[in-house]
């Protein structure tokens, strides 16, 4: 028989294990958090003699593969003094400095988010538009290119191949649902400073639309799925796949 003394002494061995474990060691999270929860972990590591830094990254995964990174870091100075030789020519090409307060690189981060679905939605617009008017996919994305340089050509290029909406048995590049959580996070933190996104409510509503259509197998791009359909066309181009199946 255990009593309650023999549960309680291994729970609290249990706490001490971890306590050692995370004594003096740095946390460093990549991922696009709400500023809640990264101060929730700095908080709770700081508990355990730890140190949370805040680092989410810019950048695909072919950015990634070159070690071409942004990084928004903020924590204690003493901990981004150990990181910053770790980014700096191996992941990253450049860190963005956010002082002490973990909150201010999420924010950044789902700021930096809230402008790449933006355009992701207004190049979609725009594509539906030059094919409805004849402008055509092909000239509207090397005006994209000229005019404004390779990233935004590059989103464009998410649409017109078809990448948008992939083979079922490949991965999107940034998969519509975490869009959507990024998304979601970014207008309920506008909302809570009286203000409002409309371009990425309006954007979040056409990913959610497609994903309803066309399931879960979807790029951040297909929002371009859903402007097609309200324009009377197939949520599905030449160069997608053509359904669910």
């Amino acid at each position: 028989m255990i009593s309650n003394d023999d549960v309680f002494n291994d729970l609290l061995q249990q706490a001490k294990a971890v306590r050692e474990y995370l004594k003096n060691k740095i946390f460093v999270d990549t991922s696009t958090l709400h500023p809640d929860t990264c101060e929730e972990a700095s908080k709770c590591l700081g508990e355990h003699d730890a140190v949370f830094v805040a680092a989410p990254v810019f950048g695909a995964s072919a950015v990634a593969a070159a070690g071409e990174l942004i990084f928004a870091i903020a924590g204690p100075g003493q901990a981004l003094d150990v990181v910053r030789p770790l980014i700096i020519n191996v992941m990253g090409r450049s860190i963005l400095e956010m002082g002490d307060d973990v909150r201010k690189s999420s924010l950044l981060k789902i700021t930096g988010n809230v402008l790449v679905i933006s355009f992701m939605e207004v190049i979609a617009e725009a594509h539906v538009f030059a094919e409805q008017t004849g402008i055509g996919n092909r000239q509207l994305e090397d005006f994209l290119g000229m005019m404004f340089g390779p990233v935004l050509e590059s989103y464009s290029n998410r649409i017109t191949t078809g990448a948008y909406a992939p083979p079922l048995d490949k991965a999107p590049g940034f998969s519509a649902a975490l869009a959507c959580k990024d998304m979601n996070h970014a207008i309920s933190i506008a909302k809570s400073h009286s203000t409002r996104l409309p371009t990425l409510e309006n954007a979040l509503n056409h990913l959610n639309t497609a994903r309803e259509y066309a399931g879960e197998c979807l790029d951040s791009s297909a929002l371009y799925g859903t402007a097609r359909m309200e324009a009377g066309l197939p949520f599905w181009s030449q160069h997608s796949r053509q359904g669910n199946e």
